[in-house]
């Protein structure tokens, strides 16, 4: 059977959107702990002990890895994040160098 050419089907669009959906939970849940961090040392009076914990890695695509158009949408989600002012500017710079060498 031929492959085929041009725009995704039905299972690369799935993969691709898990693959989206993955890093930007991740994300999501890196932020929250940060500002659940941020909180809980406003309301204590001063910083606590924190031990980071591993950052989770989203479950591989299926197939090679991303293509180009992935990596675009990553990126482009990743720039939004931190212009709205939840990433910082060496989280933006690891998240995305994770998203280049993938």
């Amino acid at each position: 059977m031929p492959r085929r050419m041009g725009r995704p089907g039905l299972l690369g669009t799935m993969a691709r959107t898990a693959v989206i959906t993955g890093t930007a939970g991740a994300v999501s849940n890196r932020v929250q702990e940060r500002a659940d961090r941020r909180y809980a040392q406003q309301t204590s009076g001063g910083p606590q002990q924190y031990t980071d914990p591993a950052p989770v890695q989203p479950p591989p695509a299926p197939g090679a890895g991303p293509s180009a158009p992935d990596r675009v949408s990553q990126l482009t989600a990743l720039a939004d994040l931190k212009n709205q002012g939840l990433l910082t500017e060496e989280e933006f710079a690891a998240e995305k160098a994770k998203i280049i060498n993938s």
